[in-house]
């Protein structure tokens, strides 16, 4: 849900953002209007250059570019330690915990300050940013914005086989990437998992690839089910997605395939078990290797290297038959376990919400070198 890339990759990119900005004198805002974009849902936050925050809305089926006010570079970030965080987030909202929904948490990288995504028990989004041990709201009725909204986004009364509502999948994740926004979720075609490329500052296109994958855990193809969280990573010098579904197959695609209306197969990379869901995704460097972290409902969080998808050549197309068995690329299970929200801070820590065998959620940050 809100990934930065690579430390080399930002610094190409704020090169380059720096470039465009410096050549037009014009910010990437300066066609934002102010005023109330009237926001119906938070679904996924992602930031981008300039500290614009990304916000996806599935019931209006939107993204929202939304200048926060908060550009101001930090150099460095702060150790993180907060217990009971929900407690504190509900009594900020004057409610309690009960009735409040942590729906995602992203970090501006340029001020570390952290931001979350939450939903009242009333359908009211809010979202709110942590400053050192404040927590603050930002205010959604008056403030600057872009707008784009999906096109062919699945419809709002939409069920699936259990009359499960399925307008919440409009969006599932989202990220900026290289001046696009990039958002994965359900259309309302026929082959239903899509991933669109929306150019930034937004104009009237969005480029809407299909994708298919075989699911090893159900043992057959599907079209139909949403990304649930992903990420881009650089292998060999090209960009690629690495997606990651329910019950949990990872699968890579090529981001030079994924162009408008093409319907693309990715190539399952492993089965990391059935019974299980990806929540988040997020890259980090090592002692010069590249690796992504993966939180799970079920699992522990798995640290997969770069190298060892470059390396591995197997696709499976063969079902896993026996129950939550794992197959395909390794990965190592890291002591971090029901990891609900992560998010890098700067290039040497990553910040996480956590709840403990207790019951407390927890705010930690921990260096990527503990990792």
């Amino acid at each position: 849900m809100k990934k930065l890339l690579l430390s080399a990759a930002l610094c190409g990119l704020a090169l380059v953002t720096i470039s465009a900005v410096t050549s037009t004198n014009e910010p990437l805002t300066k066609d934002f209007i102010l005023g109330n974009p009237e926001i119906a849902s938070i679904n996924q936050l992602g930031f981008g250059p300039e500290g614009i925050l990304f916000l996806g809305d599935s019931k209006n089926a939107a993204i929202y570019a939304l200048d926060v006010g908060d550009a101001k570079p930090l150099p460095g970030a702060e150790e993180v330690r907060m217990g009971d965080f929900d407690t504190k987030i509900a009594s900020a909202l004057g409610t309690t915990v009960d009735q409040i929904k942590i729906n995602d948490m992203a970090v501006n990288p340029l001020s570390k300050k952290i931001y979350f995504a939450v939903t009242a028990m009333n359908g009211t989004p809010v979202l709110l940013r942590l400053d050192g041990e404040r927590i603050e709201n930002v205010a959604l009725d008056n403030l600057k914005y872009s707008k784009m909204v999906l096109k062919n986004a699945i419809e709002k009364d939409a069920k699936d086989g259990r009359d499960r509502p399925l307008r919440v999948w409009a969006i599932s994740d989202l990220q900026y990437h290289d001046g696009q926004v990039l958002v994965s979720g359900l259309s309302n075609k026929e082959f239903g998992s899509t991933f669109r490329s929306i150019p930034f500052p937004f104009e009237d296109g969005q480029d809407y690839a299909s994708l298919e994958i075989y699911h090893a855990a159900h043992g057959q193809y599907e079209t139909n089910s949403p990304i649930k969280t992903f990420n881009v990573i650089q292998m060999d010098g090209k960009d690629y997605l690495i997606a990651s579904y329910t019950c949990t197959p990872l699968v890579l695609f090529p981001m030079a395939d994924l162009k408008a209306g093409t319907h693309n197969k990715g190539r399952t990379v492993a089965e990391l078990g059935s019974g299980n869901s990806p929540l988040d995704m997020i890259s980090y460097e090592r002692e010069g290797k590249s690796y992504f972290l993966m939180s799970n409902s079920n699992r522990p969080v798995m640290k997969i290297a770069y190298g060892d998808i470059s390396s591995s050549k197997e696709s499976l197309t063969e079902p896993v038959a026996e129950w939550a068995v794992t197959k395909g690329v390794d990965y190592v299970s890291l002591p971090m376990v029901n990891i609900l929200q992560m998010d890098n801070m700067g290039t040497d820590k990553v910040v996480y919400l956590q709840r403990t065998s207790d019951g407390e959620m927890v705010l930690m940050s921990r260096g990527t070198n503990r990792m």
